[in-house]
C-alpha cells in the first residue's frame, strides 16, 4: 500500500500564491507518476498536473498553463505544485494521486490507484 499526504492549502486572495505538497510513503517503489486533481463544490474532479520520474512531462491542465507548476523532488518520493496567480475559479478541494503507469493518459483519474485525503485551497476575490 501507498499513503498519500497533502499539504499547504489555504485561504489566499486572488493573485496570491500557494505551494501544495504531496508526501508518500509505504510502497513507494511502486511509483512512477504523481499527479493533482481537483474537485470544486458541483463539479467533477478534474485534472491539473502530473509528473513521473522518467522523461515525459510534465503535464498540466489547460486552465493552470503559466501558472502552476509542479516539480519532483527526487531525493524521496514527493511532489510540489507551486501556484501563483490564484483565481476564485481554483477553489477547490485538491487531491494528489500516485500509480505505476507510465503512459501519457495522466489526465484520467482512473489511472490512479492511490489517493491523498485532499487540502482545501480557497481563493477569494
Amino acid at each position: 500500500q501507498v499513503q498519500l499526504v497533502e499539504s499547504g492549502g489555504g485561504l489566499v486572495q486572488t493573485g496570491d500564491s500557494l505551494r501544495l505538497s504531496c508526501a508518500a510513503s509505504g510502497r513507494t517503489l511502486s511509483i512512477y507518476t504523481i499527479g493533482w486533481f481537483r474537485q470544486a463544490p458541483g463539479r467533477e474532479r478534474e485534472f491539473v498536473a502530473a509528473i513521473n520520474w522518467g522523461s515525459r512531462g510534465p503535464y498540466y491542465a489547460d486552465s493552470v498553463k503559466g501558472r502552476f507548476t509542479i516539480s519532483r523532488d527526487n531525493t524521496k518520493i514527493a511532489v510540489h505544485l507551486q501556484m501563483n496567480s490564484l483565481e476564485p475559479e481554483d477553489t477547490a478541494v485538491y487531491y494528489c494521486a500516485a500509480d505505476s503507469y507510465d503512459g501519457k493518459d495522466v489526465h484520467r483519474a482512473i489511472m490512479y490507484k492511490y489517493w491523498g485525503q485532499g487540502t482545501q485551497v480557497t481563493v477569494s476575490s
